[in-house]
């Protein structure tokens, strides 16, 4: 028979409030104590980076960590150039940040085996480049005179592996018109091939300069990226060390899946994506209308999937830029991507 004691109902509350109550003090301890994680991302300047300014201003990284259970908070560091930011990755002073397919493959190669080689974290880009003349007798490369100088806007730019692939397939040199590159920042390219006056002939673009040029009637196109290798190849990728993959196993899908998300944001609403570029990139030259239209005109350009990594590596190799490459896109992937549709 059981004993009921006087009282001992409201005993038993007090002793249950009392231990949820210090149950809810550890428990605030404890979340106070756990410091959030930063994720030091590096980026550059451009149409590019759209993804990137979507993920910042909606807290597309954060969001993801907390599905993979991780507090995390991204900080964006901007740099004017590639080798700095570059540098930057590989001393540690932040974490992940921009290449080019050519230049991730060559990173790849110079630390292989060491914690700072550097692997692709997520696809950002594919933006096609593209080619443009505004000589009426220009429809190929292999069109251009010795003396036409065609511009593009760093020496080692895609836009270089581009033209020597074409060269290759077309005039059976990979360097048959090295001679005729000039490096133009994207706005003198424009602004020479408009005027028509001078020796530049050629201008490789990309987005938004493309559009801009093209507005010109006697500008036209004569080749792009997916003329080059079949279905175009990724402009930019987030790279990383093996070293920081390997200590934070989890980021890599978070970033990819935040640039998957900032992708479909991109394809479904072009208008807002054109305003939070925008807000990160004020523009003298292109109004919101402007932007939007370019916008629109790449929306499906943006993901986390590379592009044309066999491409690159194969011609590289064949040069002696990669005295192993690859064996297949895997090879230089975090194994967060190992399952994503790369090439």
């Amino acid at each position: 028979m059981t004993r009921v004691i006087p009282g001992d109902d409201g005993g038993r509350f007090r002793r249950s409030l009392f231990w949820s109550v210090v149950a809810l003090a550890l428990a605030a301890v404890s979340a106070s104590a756990r410091a959030e994680e930063p994720v030091r991302i590096g980026i550059g300047f451009g149409l590019a980076f759209l993804p990137i300014y979507l993920c910042d201003d909606l807290k597309l990284v954060e969001k993801y960590g907390r599905e993979a259970r991780l507090d995390l908070k991204a900080h964006y560091e901007r740099f004017l150039g590639a080798a700095p930011l570059q540098d930057a990755i590989r001393a540690g002073t932040i974490d992940m940040g921009p290449f080019g397919i050519a230049p991730l493959l060559a990173a790849w190669e110079k630390a292989k085996g060491t914690p700072r080689q550097i692997l692709a974290v997520s696809g950002i880009t594919s933006l096609p480049l593209v080619l443009l003349s505004d000589r009426a007798n220009v429809h190929t490369i292999a069109d251009f005179k010795p003396a036409d100088q065609i511009a593009m806007p760093a020496a080692s730019s895609p836009q270089k592996y581009l033209l020597q692939m074409q060269s290759e397939k077309i005039l059976g040199r990979y360097d048959r018109l090295a001679g005729q590159i000039v490096i133009l920042p994207h706005p003198d390219a424009v602004a020479a091939l408009m005027a028509a006056t001078g020796p530049v002939a050629g201008y490789f673009s990309s987005a938004p300069y493309t559009q801009i040029a093209l507005v010109e009637g006697r500008i036209h196109k004569v080749l792009s990226s997916t003329d080059v290798i079949d279905g175009g190849a990724s402009f930019i990728v987030m790279g990383a060390t093996r070293a920081y993959i390997a200590a934070h196993p989890k980021i890599p899908e978070v970033i990819a899946k935040a640039i998957e998300e900032a992708a479909r944001l991109i394809r479904d609403d072009p208008r807002r994506a054109a305003q939070i570029f925008l807000a990160h990139e004020p523009s003298k030259t292109l109004d919101a209308a402007h932007v939007e239209a370019v916008v629109r005109d790449i929306r499906g350009e943006f993901g986390s999937a590379l592009r044309g990594v066999g491409a690159f590596a194969d011609f590289m190799g064949r040069h002696g830029e990669l005295p192993s490459p690859p064996q297949s896109w895997k090879d230089i992937v975090a194994p967060a991507l190992l399952n994503s549709p790369s090439t």
